[in-house]
């Protein structure tokens, strides 16, 4: 069939079945968008407000749909302002389809205007890119990009397409099928291997799993929770795993980390095994990884062999997709007479160190946000999406008491400021069914606060809170603690009244600075029908931890 390139994109779009799209036009894209405009209801398009929070959306709705998610972007400017999106999507292992335009062929290298190489520019933070020169490419080079950035570790792949090739004329077959020679990701454990783990799992006195973010890249909560029910083994997440496990599950301890709970932490330094699922180790989950390794026996799986010894020794390596490993493991361990060793005791051992939590009495005339955070969880249905931005109040939302069903999103690995707001709208729109809230500084905030319109504009219901102490929170804190309180950079006055700002949006808006008021805002969270938000006056000096 003879179209365009950019109608063919289009097909593309359909046959990968995409729905909805997130970008910002410019010239170097307007063929591809005018195409767009042929695709009617079949594909809905959001006009973002800067495009790095049109990969983020991207990001949200893929990992709540667990498919690849798509998001557009002009040349020049408009493409390099993507690079944050795509380097945060890559640390995560999410996988975004980024389609950019480029100037015409015959003027890349020529330094006109809005060209960037943003092939080049991308390349440490993309799982693949293209610059689509021929159009006769146009099917083969996004079946592989999807391909790709939905297969073996997630992540995102860019594909850079001059506007004179977005407007020849081809032949456009969609193939059915990918194959990529130089590209076949392990997705079945080795049987040899696969029992190895299996029975050291069964053996072991104290063993302990912590799971990671590649779990969800895996789809395998599942067999992660029956693995730990199976085994009487204890669990912990990494912030990246955290809403795996609901928080009532007895075996469930706590995040992992420099910011997580002293229990997960004591139960890590204290097991004789350790059974890494999905999590890469990194500097915020284990501050001594060698230490640990010389003490504790390290099983790990990972899809990505670069991964597994790479932050910490494996004495277990197994490389292969989580969900068939562990259903391999569990096909292992339901054929033998037992279950392996007697749990009760490593377990009374922990619960022995479990604690109820307690929160400190707030400044008068602010409010705790821990104490927020657990009426908000008390008060959301089991299948809400939590997606929190990145400094303090990251941190707060960690502790939010997930149900089975519920999803906690943010940005671990790169750990972006301004992804709660263009998350949340993409990750609600991928399940419309669950209740979404974004969580945010007031620093945070006013990275993505340009993106309330989009959610206006769309009609996409997000609630939105905002954790407000005008300052930088946790860099306030680092140079309180480690520069002799000298405090510079931090200070966020001359920020607009956030109620006022929503109002200038048509958004319901509250302002929470007591016990009365946070009871009433979390009653309008869970119940309000359509977009609203939510300011919650913090201390200034309000600690992190």
């Amino acid at each position: 069939m003879k179209m365009t390139v950019s109608q063919a994109i289009v097909e593309c779009l359909k046959a990968e079945n995409i729905k909805v799209v997130y970008g910002y036009p410019g010239a170097a894209i307007c063929p591809f968008y005018d195409a767009l405009l042929d695709a009617g209801s079949e594909i809905k398009n959001l006009l973002v407000r800067q495009e790095a929070n049109g990969g983020h959306a991207a990001n949200g709705f893929a990992r709540i749909s667990g498919k690849p998610a798509v998001c557009i972007a002009t040349s020049g400017p408009g493409a390099t302002n993507l690079i944050t999106a795509i380097a945060t999507a890559y640390a995560d292992s999410v996988p975004v389809i980024c389609i950019t335009g480029q100037v015409n062929t015959d003027q890349i290298g020529s330094d006109v205007f809005q060209e960037a190489d943003i092939t080049g520019a991308a390349e440490p933070f993309v799982k693949h890119s293209y610059l689509l020169k021929d159009p006769g490419d146009t099917a083969r080079v996004f079946k592989e990009a999807f391909y790709i950035a939905g297969s073996g570790r997630p992540g995102p792949v860019l594909i850079d397409i001059p506007m004179d090739v977005q407007k020849e004329v081809i032949d456009f077959t969609y193939p059915e099928k990918c194959e990529i020679r130089s590209y076949k990701p392990t997705a079945k454990g080795n049987n040899l291997q696969v029992k190895r783990v299996a029975e050291a799992l069964m053996s072991a006195e104290k063993p302990l799993i912590c799971v990671g973010g590649g779990i969800f890249a895996a789809h395998a909560e599942k067999e992660i929770v029956e693995l730990c029910g199976k085994l009487s083994i204890p669990a912990i997440t990494t912030m990246m795993g955290i809403s795996v496990f609901s928080d009532d599950d007895p075996l469930f301890y706590g995040m992992i980390g420099t910011h997580g709970t002293k229990l997960a932490n004591y139960a890590v330094n204290a097991c004789d095994m350790l059974f890494l699922v999905g999590a890469r180790v990194g500097d915020r989950a284990v501050k001594t990884p060698l230490t640990l390794a010389q003490t504790t026996k390290i099983l790990h799986i990972d899809i990505d062999p670069a991964e597994i010894g790479k932050n910490i020794r494996a004495d277990y390596p197994l490389v292969g997709d989580a969900k068939l490993v562990l259903q391999q493991i569990l096909d292992y361990v339901g054929k033998q007479e037992s279950s392996g060793a007697d749990r009760s005791g490593w377990l009374a051992q922990l619960n022995g160190k479990r604690t109820a939590a307690e929160y400190e009495k707030p400044v008068e005339g602010t409010v705790n946000p821990k104490e927020f955070i657990a009426r908000l969880s008390e008060r959301m249905p089991d299948n809400v999406n939590i997606v929190a931005d990145v400094g303090q109040n990251q941190i707060w939302t960690s502790r939010y008491s997930f149900r089975r069903g519920g999803r906690f999103l943010t940005s671990g690995g790169m750990g972006t400021m301004g992804y709660s707001v263009p998350a949340a709208i993409g990750a609600k729109m991928a399940d419309e069914s669950r209740p979404t809230v974004a969580l945010c500084g007031d620093g945070g905030f006013q990275m993505n606060f340009m993106e309330l319109a989009t959610a206006v504009q769309y009609g996409v219901d997000i609630k939105v809170v905002v954790f407000t102490n005008m300052r930088l929170g946790m860099v306030r804190e680092l140079q309180t603690n480690g520069y002799g309180n000298r405090q510079t950079a931090v200070f966020l006055d001359g920020s607009p009244d956030f109620i006022k700002l929503a109002e200038a949006y048509s958004i319901p808006a509250m302002r929470v600075s007591d016990s009365e008021s946070m009871e009433k805002a979390v009653d309008m969270l869970a119940e309000h029908k359509g977009i609203c938000l939510v300011e919650v006056v913090v201390d200034k000096d309000f600690p992190t931890l």
